[in-house]
């Protein structure tokens, strides 16, 4: 079968009555966060195997805490990356460099537990099958013209903003560290007003709750809401007071603990698989992309409103066990479903289609997988 040619799966379509009024909630973290300093480290080992082999199978896993990083997995390349060095770098450009914390890019110690991936996985993946099994769904929406939802997009942009604003020195006070929150009220299910926002961020000893909160909720809050912001939005800021011990140096952070943060901010629905230091051979990352691809044209296209696609796969097989797209009740299911059924959803065909073989992974890892321009999947 050609890579062109559309594969033949079960498949269902759905819709759901529409809602009244109710208010909506996502988060979002920075890349100084535990679990993204895991991700980070995790994309950029993957990154500096493709950019040498293409054909490099990478399972890496990150722990870190206080002064240890703990990278496991399994790795079958032909590259040759000096781990310890790419860590370090990660670390760095995160922001992670004084001395006088335990976590710092040149005190931490590197711990490796990596072996080679399994020939068993390798006898399917070779051929063009799935390197797992399990479920994927990809969502799109008209609310905003990312086609994301609000309340996490704005998140995001809330988080990058408080990293731009540490890293060019613009805020002396912002530590890498810090997690925001927004909450949306909706009517009919389209976004009617921004109701509260939540920023934590981590700080320097020296800075007051007053100055931080005087940060936020006159200069953040305006700029990155743009006209979604009112003067009587909740605006809530380090709730316990204070947030000077943060990071891996006081948290634990492990990879793929931020799956909703990475996806839809539990809008869309998760298949339960994280993206971060996988290639694209495991159908979670990929296979999540390429759902979000699909749904996004179906979104441009104006069939929908909204649509949200699953697709669900075999271990070791090409063709998908199921393709399902739901429309929410906002536009053609039949049209919808004639799009799906002409994409070929084989994890080959996938990476081919996306061009997933480049090192483009560190790209993706912090502020979302989905909604940002520069990624294939976006287009």
């Amino acid at each position: 079968m050609s890579l062109t040619a559309t594969a033949k799966a079960p498949f269902t379509t759905k819709t759901h009555p529409t809602a009244t009024s109710y208010v909506f909630t996502s988060e979002s973290v920075s890349e100084g966060h535990p679990d993204k300093v895991c991700d980070y480290i995790a994309d950029s080992i993957l990154d500096a195997h493709l950019a040498k082999d293409s054909k490099s199978r990478v399972a890496c896993e990150v722990l870190v805490k206080s002064g240890e990083v703990v990278l496991a997995g399994e790795i079958t390349s032909k590259a040759n990356v000096d781990f310890e060095q790419v860590t370090r770098q990660a670390i760095r450009e995160i922001g992670y460099t004084d001395a006088s914390e335990s976590f710092n890019a040149d005190g931490v110690n590197v711990t490796q537990l990596l072996t080679r991936q399994s020939g068993e996985i390798g006898q399917g993946v070779d051929v063009g099958g799935a390197g797992d099994q399990g479920i994927m769904f990809g969502y799109a929406t008209d609310e905003t013209p990312e086609l994301m939802p609000l309340p996490i997009l704005l998140a995001h942009k809330l988080a990058k903003r408080l990293t731009d604003a540490r890293k060019s020195g613009k805020v002396s006070w912002l530590r890498p560290d810090s997690k925001t929150q927004v909450s949306v009220e909706y009517a009919d299910n389209q976004p009617v007003a921004v109701r509260t926002v939540l920023v934590s961020t981590m700080h320097a000893r020296r800075v007051t709750q007053d100055e931080i909160r005087q940060y936020v909720a006159s200069t953040l809050c305006p700029d990155v809401l743009g006209s979604w912001y009112r003067d009587d939005i909740e605006v809530l800021v380090n709730p316990t007071g204070s947030f000077v011990e943060g990071g891996p140096s006081a948290d634990c952070g492990v990879t793929g603990r931020k799956i909703i943060v990475d996806s839809y901010g539990g809008m869309g629905r998760h298949g339960g698989g994280a993206f971060s230091g996988k290639d694209p051979s495991k159908v979670d990352r990929s296979g999540a992309y390429f759902c979000r691809f699909v749904a996004r044209q179906i979104v441009k296209l104006g069939v929908a409103r909204r649509a949200e696609v699953q697709v669900g796969y075999a271990i070791g097989r090409p063709e998908p066990v199921s393709v399902r797209v739901d429309t929410f009740g906002t536009g053609d299911a039949d049209a919808a479903e004639e799009i799906v059924r002409g994409f070929d959803f084989r994890p080959r065909a996938i990476i081919e289609r996306l061009d997933l073989l480049q090192p483009i992974y560190r790209q993706s890892t912090n502020y979302g997988h989905f909604g940002r321009a520069g990624l294939s999947w976006e287009s």
